[in-house]
């Protein structure tokens, strides 16, 4: 067992807590490899924002288990490197499909785990989360739950249909299981493509696609039901289209490519909605900056050379999505 308070990683809880007194959301990123892992620190560091490190059951396959504590635990020495002197990183598996997936990642330093039994029968669901919660709150980390099904696929999560939180359900589901967040399905969707053509208008002036608007009312009387507690968005990657352009220019296809807009996500922020997961945006900003270096310089095979430019431009979106969406610069315990 290892003791994620000894790698310098804080759990979830006050850091929403605050979030939800201040009208703000704490970015959730996912990461795969150490420059993202450099470009998040960078980023929650130089703008003193809390900052939850996500890693999926894909990704700790990718990274390795006993190398992301030791990535986690050098992501907190390298933001106090940075000036940072109090930084709050939480190490949170995103997506954790089984009791034994939440276990293993408890054991191995995670300071809080995702159990998402959302596409299981209810019963089913708040038994697998209050098993999890169960074990995770003898060790002091957090726990996200989730009601309602997301569309969209990231990782080894899919789903061709996307089904509303049902507000009746949250009380129930919370009370039972002591979850201490709830992940909801209010219209977002993992990965690039959140909407279809035919779910979308498009803009007269520039051709592009608009995406529907998010269930709000859906959110509004969850919070009525659970005034106070954590809810928590997935799949809310905006799509940068100068990144989709970008990588277009150059090489790549996404056409129709579209994610949640960034006023919609802002609105979310200052509600109860605490956590904001962000994974496909960093994506395209690092392949759009591979991309350019790959076209621009074809006889480039430095990896320190497209990587370089590939590690500054997630930087710089992480720095936008802290700033500018979801209010979280300034917002640590200790300034100091």
């Amino acid at each position: 067992m290892i003791d994620y308070k000894k790698l310098g990683l804080v759990n979830t809880r006050e850091m929403f807590k605050r979030a939800i007194n201040g009208g703000y959301a704490i970015p959730a990123f996912n990461f795969n490899n150490m420059e993202q892992l450099q470009a998040i620190i960078k980023a929650a560091a130089t703008k003193k924002s809390p900052v939850i490190l996500q890693v999926s059951k894909g990704a700790r396959q990718y990274a390795n288990q006993t190398l992301l504590r030791y990535m986690a635990e050098g992501a907190v020495e390298y933001a106090k490197e940075l000036g940072c002197n109090h930084p709050e990183i939480a190490l949170h598996l995103d997506h954790g499909d089984s009791f034994e997936t939440c276990k293993s990642c408890i054991d191995m330093g995670f300071s809080s785990v995702m159990i998402d039994g959302s596409a299981l029968p209810y019963e089913e669901n708040v038994a697998l989360t209050k098993k999890v919660v169960d074990y995770a709150h003898q060790y002091d980390v957090t726990v996200e739950g989730e009601l309602g099904v997301l569309a969209g696929v990231e990782d080894e999560v899919s789903h061709a249909e996307s089904h509303y939180t049902k507000p009746e359900e949250v009380i129930d589901f919370a009370t039972r299981t002591g979850c201490d967040s709830l992940a909801i399905s209010i219209g977002t969707s993992h990965g690039a493509y959140k909407f279809t053509p035919e779910q979308c208008t498009r803009d007269p002036q520039t051709g592009r696609l608009v995406p529907p608007p998010l269930a709000f009312d859906v959110l509004d009387a969850v919070m009525e039901k659970l005034p106070g507690f954590p809810i928590v968005l997935h799949g809310s990657s905006s799509v940068p289209q100068e990144e989709v352009d970008t990588i277009n220019k150059f090489g790549g296809k996404l056409p129709n490519a579209v994610g949640i807009p960034e006023e919609q996500l802002r609105k979310a922020a200052k509600s109860a909605v605490c956590k904001i997961n962000i994974d496909s945006d960093s994506r395209l900003a690092m392949t759009a900056a591979v991309r350019r270096v790959f076209a621009e310089k074809p006889g480039e095979f430095d990896p320190r050379k497209y990587l370089g430019p590939a590690r500054d431009n997630m930087q710089k979106l992480y720095e936008h999505k802290i700033v500018d969406v979801l209010g979280s610069e300034n917002k640590l315990a200790n300034l100091d």
